[in-house]
């Protein structure tokens, strides 16, 4: 038997889900993306010549503020108090690896936080460098691991 949707109600309407009977408990999720580009972009971005500035430390701070702001942006998430955030950078040939990790102590997780803040940072990115490489993309943007909560522990599978 499938399990239910739980932000539909019993007659397929959208809802939040109900979390106040839960204990607040540690949360922890990580996610990753990939800023797809041409190699001498990657190299642009590592030697601080891209001309808008240092291209990770702006995409850096934009994840930050959107996983603050994930609740504004996608309807049915609660407002929760996130406890940090983290956004670090892995710059490859022909890519720059983008992963967020938020901690939280509340009632639900914070895999849409860590999400939104890993696709921010890439959009900034893309931003920040479309004038020399309009051809990047995002890609695999997905959730790595999620700890706490009464569904314990996820870590995706390498």
């Amino acid at each position: 038997m499938p399990e239910r949707l739980t932000h539909l109600d019993p007659l397929g309407r959208a809802r939040m889900v109900d979390v106040t009977p839960k204990e607040a408990t540690h949360r922890r999720a990580v996610a990753r993306c990939k800023v797809l580009m041409r190699p001498d972009t990657a190299s642009l971005i590592a030697g601080g010549a891209i001309s808008k500035g240092d291209v990770l430390a702006v995409a850096r701070v934009a994840g930050i503020q959107a996983a603050k702001q994930t609740p504004l942006l996608i309807p049915l998430c609660h407002p929760l108090l996130v406890g940090s955030v983290h956004v670090n950078f892995t710059i490859e040939d022909a890519h720059v690896e983008v992963e967020a990790q938020v901690d939280t102590v509340d009632r639900t997780g914070v895999e849409m936080e860590a999400m939104t803040a890993c696709t921010i940072a890439a959009l900034t990115i893309y931003d920040m460098c479309k004038s020399v490489d309009r051809s990047m993309t995002i890609s695999e943007v997905t959730l790595w691991e999620k700890t706490g909560g009464r569904s314990g522990t996820y870590r995706r599978a390498q």
